[in-house]
């Protein structure tokens, strides 16, 4: 690939004209509109995945303009300490841009990410022990300037903010959950597996499952010039050669007996080898070039280009662009194809979104789905806790269907990949969990099959971030600064991509015993996780899990909180709700539904007197005071034309300081909008 190829790399937002300056079969591909045979999921023919190592969302793309990240104005608060503050035990540490030259290119370093230290970041759900667990490396990021290619290629296709590692810990259950739907978790076939053990495992895989079904598919990776003289299934201890362990199907039994001819075999090894000097894409290319690309394909880099800490970010994004560079060799192929571009985990870098899990028993919430097989039980080497979902971290789609800079906001794991594939193929995964299943989207969502090319969007180069020798530098560990602030996100939006969530979370008090309940749902279409946190309680935070079309509740008696009640609810895509207010004085109450476009309130005052409750829209709009008198009911339409249908209202009244309701989120209605405006910053 030229250095004018990878400065202007495809054109891949969708040129409708040629342009000289490219190679023909990138001109070609720019040139050529995406296969609009049916305008379905059908028109895919070929899914392409890379997974990379170990770098989490806020890391990478918490200052990216229009996703969910530094400006994000609906983060957990719990016992009045806001996410972003992590202490170390004597002050606290925010996220902080590493003070080094080129970091984009530096040797960061590793910490830890395996299963007991990820749990105790998490301490159920408190979220307050990332440093102490991992170091202060943790709230270190990355921005535009270090990883430019990264964030073009967020800028011209689909970003997902949404999308998590699927585990709380290492690489291998993780790349275990995205090649065959979980990790061994009912004990079948040598699981669980909750660290990198690669003892060697039975149970089915998902490329065996599509083997029996006639869909084509096969692993390419870097083979080198050291196999193990056993077969090949090992991994060779050369930085920029092999796969670094990362074909986690050749930990398991059925792949390393198979014997050459046998798909279990061939399929799985395919790649470069050094003796005959071939590159690392020259088969993928190949492939791409004679028309005979699987139908499902995954692709495994050497550990210098994973990005897994202390290697750089850049070597990284010179693996990808050569690889996108191989799979548009030929236009007509490149028309029909799906890449999706992610990292098997967060290392042990920070994400400030608390990720969905079940509940572990009836004190931590509730579950409308059996969420058994999401929880370890615990034996004498692991403390039981739940498998995931674990953090967030980057995924772009790259295709012809997803290009224009979008947003998608769906929450998903390492298993939408596989139901993607479901979609597409028709072939079903039993591994994958019904609570995955209820709260984990397919990933089709991050597609428009219907929609025209749009104009091109260059990417820069990446010939700069070739190694530029064999080695592996030291460490470099970056010293937090003195006076630590929030960073500020960029400035801007971004496209999103319609969402499924109609999200309801109703309250009520029950004055005379002292009790709140809530009503947990998330529409008809969608299933979600809602997380609750108390400023007021110490037992906290709450898990519910309702599944589509069904709901959940769950009372709290404030004789526990001092007498009132302080709850607040985080859902999916930035919906919130918070209630606050005496424990045993009957009042009013407040609920929240869409109305078109808009959000509707309902205003009932079950108190004894008249109270004036006051309105304040959070999007700049026209504060209002309305009278309610006891009994009685008002009704008020909040128009969201100003804000793309994002919304953030709060109501107080004037019989009592302490009652509060906030009622925050986005009104869906299948269409495209507009990234949440609030989390624009200047």
């Amino acid at each position: 690939m030229t250095e004018v190829n990878r400065r202007r790399f495809l054109q891949l937002a969708g040129a409708t004209t040629a342009f000289t300056a490219l190679s023909s079969s990138i001109q070609r591909a720019a040139a050529l509109p995406a296969n609009h045979r049916t305008g379905s999921i059908e028109d895919v023919e070929h899914i392409v995945v890379l997974m990379q190592e170990n770098r989490s969302f806020d890391h990478y793309f918490g200052t990216l303009r229009g996703v969910r990240g530094f400006g994000d104005p609906r983060s957990v608060t719990q016992n009045n300490k806001s996410v972003w503050h992590q202490s170390n035990g004597t002050k606290d540490i925010l996220p902080f841009h590493p003070d080094a030259d080129d970091l984009g290119l530096a040797f960061i370093q590793d910490l830890p990410h395996g299963w007991a230290d990820t749990h105790s970041a998490v301490d159920n759900g408190k979220y307050d022990k990332w440093v102490p667990a991992k170091g202060s490396t943790t709230m270190a990021y990355l921005n535009r300037d270090d990883i430019p290619f990264h964030y073009a290629l967020a800028d011209a296709f689909t970003v997902c903010d949404a999308y998590h590692c699927s585990f709380m810990g290492s690489t291998d259950p993780n790349r275990y959950y995205m090649w065959t739907g979980y990790t061994g978790n009912d004990g079948q076939g040598g699981g669980p597996v909750l660290g990198n053990d690669e003892a060697g495992y039975s149970w089915t895989t998902y490329p065996e499952r599509l083997e029996k079904a006639g869909v084509s598919w096969k692993i390419y990776q870097d083979v080198g010039d050291g196999l193990d003289a056993a077969g090949g299934w090992g991994w060779i201890q050369d930085a920029y050669r092999g796969n670094y362990g990362d074909n986690s199907l050749l930990y398991f039994k059925q792949y390393q007996n198979a014997k050459p001819g046998d798909p279990l075999y061939d399929k799985a090894r395919t790649g470069t080898d050094a003796t005959r000097g071939e590159g690392f894409f020259d088969q993928l290319k190949a492939d791409v070039k004679a028309g005979e690309l699987p139908q499902i394909s995954w692709v495994v880099a050497p550990e210098a280009f994973t990005e897994h800490p202390n290697w750089p970010a850049n070597y990284g994004a010179w693996y990808v662009s050569q690889v996108l560079d191989a799979l548009t060799a030929d236009p007509k192929v490149w028309a029909k194809t799906a890449v999706f571009i992610t990292y098997d985990e967060n290392d042990g870098f920070f994400d400030h979104l608390i990720p969905p899990f079940p509940p572990a028993s009836a004190a931590q919430g509730k579950s409308t789905v059996d969420p058994s097989l999401d929880l370890f039980k615990g034996d004498a080497s692991h403390a039981a806790g739940a498998y995931g979902l674990g953090q967030r971290v980057p995924m772009i789609v790259v295709s012809p269907w997803s290009k224009g800079g979008y947003v998608c906001s769906e929450t998903l794991d390492h298993t939408s990949i596989i139901r993607f594939m479901e979609a597409r193929f028709g072939v079903h995964e039993p591994n994958i969990s019904p609570w995955r299943r209820a709260i984990s989207g397919d990933l089709t969502a991050a597609f428009d099959f219907s929609r025209k090319d749009t104009k091109p969007v260059a990417l820069p180069g990446t010939d700069g971030y070739r190694p530029p020798d064999r080695n592996r530098h030291p460490d470099y560990v970056p010293t937090p600064p003195a006076n630590p602030s929030l960073p500020r996100q960029e400035r801007g939006s971004r496209p999103t991509r319609p969402l499924k969530y109609a999200p309801v979370v109703d309250g009520a008090l029950d004055a005379s015993a002292g009790k709140f309940t809530l009503t947990f749902a998330s529409g008809a279409h969608a299933g979600a996780v809602f997380l609750v946190t108390s400023n007021n309680r110490a037992d906290g935070p709450w898990s519910y899990t309702t599944e589509a079309g069904k709901s959940v509740s769950d009372t709290w008696n404030s004789a526990y909180s001092g007498g009132a009640y302080d709850l607040t609810v985080h859902g999916p895509n930035g919906f919130l709700r918070t209630f606050q207010g005496p424990g045993k004085v009957a009042g009013p109450e407040v609920t929240a539904r869409p109305h078109g476009d808009d959000i509707e309130l309902t205003l009932t005052n079950r108190g004894s007197g008249t109270v004036k409750l006051t309105l304040a829209d959070g999007y700049g709009g026209r504060t209002r005071t309305f009278t309610v008198r006891a009994g009685a009911t008002v009704r008020h339409v909040v128009h969201l034309g100003h804000s793309h249908r994002w919304y953030d209202v709060t109501v107080t009244s004037d019989a009592d300081r302490t009652f509060l309701r906030r009622f925050a989120g986005h009104v869906e209605n299948g269409e495209p909008g507009v990234s949440d405006p609030a989390i624009i910053t200047e």
